[in-house]
């Protein structure tokens, strides 16, 4: 990638600038409805005859401010994402196709199960894939996102414990979790007790029999961890929380690294939610729509959201399940993410799936391996799918994480993520995922290497970054606390 890490980008004037009295961008056809006074609708106080203020533009105007805005953007389509623990891998294009087969984009939800059996059949099929993959049971694929996923898999283990005589109260939870899993305990009544995890940045068998007892319905754990390693006692720690009576939720934002090489139920877990977005490749958010099937093993498959896909007699039917913890979302979920994953699925098959988690993990270990020597490793030995590196190194100069982080994106990339997990000072979280060439990968640990000398004999051009982006630093804590949503004029 060639740029110019200190040349500036122009700042795109608002709409509310460009415009001029009398411009009109569109044209409308008659109405062929009588029309009605808003007044006589919404009230006279919610009715205005004209809107000040309001930037009247060309159709040209419009058009161009727009697609100026998006070339400032970064997408998956334009570069690298490294972000840990989000695993923004690409998105192939193939599976925007299927989603957008005719037979399946224009089907409607409400359409009976006779006329809706090729949906059926594809969700009935990603189904028995991630049931494959994960050793589980049986998989809901309605919830909408990974976070409701772990609302749905806390409800059926509050569920089943409450089945059993004691709905229980606390769930253990390591000091490395992702932040939504404390909240989805909480959600569900349950007191959060947090794990430290031992000196290599695991679990350790030892801490949690020291807070398991008969009042803890779980313990909820992500594996490979958020340090990106692996939960090498994960069978011992299991067998502990069973021995009292709990079961196991496994966050599965991390499967990339696992996917088709081992399975999460043949280590003890009990539960698990998959990010379809993260490990099958569907678009990642910006606020949905998402997916995060949940899977379960035998004992909690009566507990499962209402209704699932079974095949009978040769047909796909809706089936109610009579001790479900209920409705999750409308209809069958985000059906468009099932018809992606789906596809990404069969493209690469069973050996392609454990391939592509071999490649991330190779990945990440060879941008440590090239980073070793010019940032801190916090923890010895090999990672899964994601490494992390610290600023304690550039620190000695003044330079800090953020500083890092702003400085690459004056080399053209997005990101790490940075300052999690909270266990690691100054962290940078770096994920490659299995979609980046050899050649993207040494483009930025290039990048990263060359900020790293500049924070040695240059820290004052790191601190002061970005110097290519339209607008400096924002103090994102006020924007947040207090955004303008109004425009002024100057």
């Amino acid at each position: 990638m060639s740029v110019n890490p200190n040349a500036a980008r122009p700042l795109e004037p608002l709409l509310f600038e460009k415009g001029s009295p009398g411009r009109v961008g569109y044209s409308l056809p008659p109405a062929d409805v009588p029309e009605i006074d808003p007044a006589s609708v919404f009230g006279k106080d919610a009715a205005r005859a004209v809107v000040e203020g309001l930037p009247e533009l060309s159709e040209v105007d419009v058009v161009r401010h727009y697609t100026r805005l998006s070339r400032l953007n970064y997408g998956v389509d334009v570069g690298f994402y490294p972000l840990g623990s989000c695993t923004m891998k690409y998105n192939p294009k193939v599976n925007e196709w299927a989603a957008r087969v005719p037979a399946f984009a224009r089907s409607h939800p409400l359409q009976p199960p006779e006329i809706s059996q090729g949906i059926l059949a594809l969700m009935h099929a990603l189904e028995r894939i991630l049931c494959e993959v994960s050793g589980m049971a049986r998989v809901t694929l309605q919830p909408a996102a990974g976070a409701q996923g772990e609302l749905a898999g806390m409800l059926m283990i509050r569920a089943y414990h409450k089945a059993h005589g004691n709905p229980r109260h606390k769930v253990l939870v390591p000091d490395t979790a992702h932040g939504t899993n404390p909240a989805s305990c909480a959600l569900c009544d349950y007191e959060v007790v947090t794990i430290k995890s031992g000196p290599t940045g695991r679990l350790e068998p030892a801490a949690v029999a020291a807070h398991m007892d008969e009042e803890v319905a779980a313990l909820m754990l992500t594996n490979p961890n958020t340090c990106g390693l692996f939960e090498k006692h994960i069978r011992e720690i299991a067998e502990i929380v069973h021995a009292k009576g709990g079961l196991v939720y496994y966050d599965g934002a991390n499967l990339n690294a696992l996917m088709g090489v081992a399975k999460p139920g043949h280590m003890g877990v009990d539960v698990m939610h998959f990010n379809l977005h993260k490990t099958f490749s569907t678009p990642h958010g910006g606020g949905g729509p998402g997916s995060g099937p949940v899977g379960v093993a035998e004992p909690l498959v009566r507990y499962l959201p209402t209704p699932i896909v079974n095949l009978r007699d040769g047909q796909y039917v809706l089936d109610e399940v009579p001790e479900s913890i209920g409705k999750l979302k409308s209809f069958h979920g985000h059906v468009g993410m099932h018809i992606r994953a789906y596809a990404y699925a069969l493209a690469l098959g069973a050996k392609g799936l454990a391939q592509s988690s071999r490649d991330a993990v190779l990945n990440a270990n060879y941008i440590l391996e090239r980073l070793r020597g010019a940032y801190h490793v916090p923890y010895p030995g090999r990672v899964m799918h994601e490494c992390i590196v610290t600023d304690k190194r550039q620190s000695e100069h003044g330079v800090k994480t953020l500083d890092i982080a702003k400085r690459l994106m004056d080399y053209g990339y997005h990101p790490p993520t940075i300052y999690f997990p909270l266990v690691v000072p100054g962290a940078l979280m770096i994920e490659p995922t299995e979609s980046e060439s050899l050649e993207t990968l040494d483009a930025f640990i290039d990048a990263m290497l060359a900020i790293a000398e500049e924070a040695e004999h240059n820290p004052d051009l790191v601190c002061g970054a970005p110097h290519t982006t339209p607008v400096a630093r924002l103090d994102e804590v006020e924007a947040a606390r207090k955004p303008i949503l109004r425009w002024q004029p100057a």
